[in-house]
């Protein structure tokens, strides 16, 4: 692992290793607190528990560096920023559907540079850094290498999404619609499994309507050194758009045309 990142890659699995021992004890626990944020979405006494857990390791570890979570904001100010979503699929938590994950990710100069996806109640994780690769496995021990697919048409293509709830809240229903009809297979897989699924080859493109900068952040290296492109609607490379598109590459022009607001 030759790369100037490859100690905080490093780190970002430590940061994995902790919480993912905190998230799985309280997973399908009978005592679990759930509560409904202003945003109405879900939040539970795991999620706060793992970005605190989070956010004391950095302090000693990194304490020169900005921390921005789910939970509990930014602090700090730093050109090197840590990017925490405790647990990506709360919903999923909740209901006891194992596909949840903690997502890492560490952006310097606003680029991000490292990511790492934890999905402990499926025995997996998947993580890159800058100029190393996309990686899965269990553990660091069982890496594989995985890169995208080199499907190149619309019509032989999969499109995973989350719901089509919000594509009709930011008025962009009728092209979603449109756009799935032109594909082969369309899945609902959700939240941060669409683009390891698509850093995997296992499915072609991926796309959502509103996402935060913490639902981005660790998938956007993974998507990308694995041969990807991962975009906002508009069209703006990385997670800072407010929305995302991820694909091969060979797909990302065309679905953003599909997906463009009409005047």
């Amino acid at each position: 692992m030759t790369s100037p990142y490859a100690d905080d890659l490093r780190l970002a699995h430590v940061l994995a290793d902790a919480v993912e021992q905190l998230t799985t004890s309280r997973f399908k626990a009978q005592d679990l607190q759930v509560e409904t944020k202003p945003d109405l979405t879900e939040v539970t006494d795991a999620d706060r528990a793992a970005e605190q857990l989070v956010r004391s390791l950095l302090s000693r570890s990194r304490s020169r560096d900005q921390v921005i979570g789910e939970e509990y904001g930014t602090t700090g100010s730093s050109s090197r920023q840590w990017v925490v979503d405790p647990i990506d699929g709360t919903a999923n938590f909740v209901r006891g559907v194992p596909v949840w994950a903690t997502l890492i990710g560490l952006v310097e100069d606003g680029e991000v540079v490292v990511g790492v996806v934890s999905a402990p109640a499926l025995s997996r994780r998947w993580w890159a850094g800058k100029g190393t690769g996309a990686w899965t496995g269990a553990r660091l021990s069982s890496a594989t290498q995985i890169r995208v697919s080199e499907v190149s048409k619309l019509e032989d293509a999969s499109l995973s999404y989350s719901s089509l709830h919000g594509w009709a809240e930011h008025d962009r229903l009728p092209q979603m619609l449109n756009l799935m009809q032109r594909f082969w297979r369309t899945r609902a897989y959700g939240d941060f499994w669409s683009y390891m699924l698509l850093a995997e080859g296992a499915v072609d493109a991926a796309a959502e309507p509103e996402l935060a900068l913490h639902d981005m952040t660790a998938l956007v290296p993974i998507v990308t050194e694995a041969g990807g492109r991962f975009s906002s609607l508009a069209g703006e490379d990385g997670p800072f758009g407010g929305n995302a598109v991820a694909t091969n590459g060979l797909l990302h022009e065309e679905i953003l045309e599909a997906l463009a607001l009409r005047g």
